[in-house]
């Protein structure tokens, strides 16, 4: 057996080995099979024109090739204005969000690419980069299983003025995160989020990456005011207020990170 094949076959059963850990110690909800794992990349660039160069790779070579792999839709973001100071590092940073079906659909996305010769070919410019030079710094990864609540991936807005928000909930503790997730699923909270018209596009809960133990989620609108309105709608909502109290959930959230990001020409979501 090749070193390639060897090293795609033992990424495969982690992934599902984690899998199945996670089924078996979470309440009873949809089957692994339905729940969508999600790869959440996080592309540290230098300058606003690699941002261009790498997010023009995308558009024309790296999200072709992910969907011919059956990885869609492919969502590129970008920071969007009006970022708070503590975010300028970001500015010309690249978020792509990758949902696959399966733990061998997250090898593929590295391993079908790199054998996909026209996709190759079309991405010269960025893995062809000089090591003095390169498009991107580092990648951070973040991998998500779907929560229960919201197994699959949705498309809140196709509008040209859409925006989206990118939201971490970090826990002290494992137990802390499974309880939060509770609420989520569970407790109440994604159905005034729905209510309300928090649309989102996932939930997932971090099995690797980053600010371990949490939970991310996506949501989409329309434009920045109905971020705002719906917003001050959910802080509004009586069953919120009830719930937030609820002693069962206390101290579930030690850090909220929020991330606001426009869709690039790449983007699919």
């Amino acid at each position: 057996m090749e070193r390639r094949d060897f090293l795609t076959l033992c990424g495969a059963a982690g992934l599902s080995a984690i899998a199945q850990s996670a089924e078996a110690n979470s309440a009873p909800g949809p089957a692994v099979a339905d729940k969508e794992i999600y790869e959440l990349r996080h592309y540290l660039i230098a300058s606003a024109q690699k941002q261009e160069t790498f997010d023009r790779m995308l558009r024309t070579a790296a999200v072709p090739a992910w969907n011919r792999l059956g990885i869609k839709p492919v969502g590129v973001f970008k920071l969007a204005d009006g970022y708070p100071e503590e975010q300028k590092p970001l500015v010309n940073d690249l978020f792509v969000l990758l949902p696959h079906q399966s733990p061998e659909s997250v090898v593929a996305a590295v391993h079908g690419l790199v054998a996909d010769q026209q996709f190759v070919k079309a991405a010269a410019e960025v893995l062809d980069a000089p090591m003095k030079d390169p498009i991107y710094k580092r990648i951070e990864i973040s991998l998500l299983w779907a929560f229960d609540g919201f197994p699959q991936l949705q498309i809140p807005s196709t509008k040209p003025s859409r925006i989206f928000q990118l939201r971490i909930y970090e826990s002290h503790t494992h137990k802390a995160c499974l309880k939060k997730i509770e609420m989520f699923n569970t407790g109440g909270e994604l159905d005034i989020f729905r209510r309300v018209g928090l649309t989102a596009v996932f939930f997932g809960e971090a099995l690797a990456g980053t600010r371990i133990p949490n939970l991310t989620y996506m949501l989409g609108f329309d434009d920045a005011e109905q971020l705002k309105q719906r917003w001050a709608a959910f802080m509004a909502d009586p069953e919120w207020a009830k719930l937030k109290v609820d002693p069962q959930y206390k101290d579930t959230v030690s850090n909220i990170t929020n991330i606001l990001l426009r869709p690039t020409a790449a983007s699919q979501i």
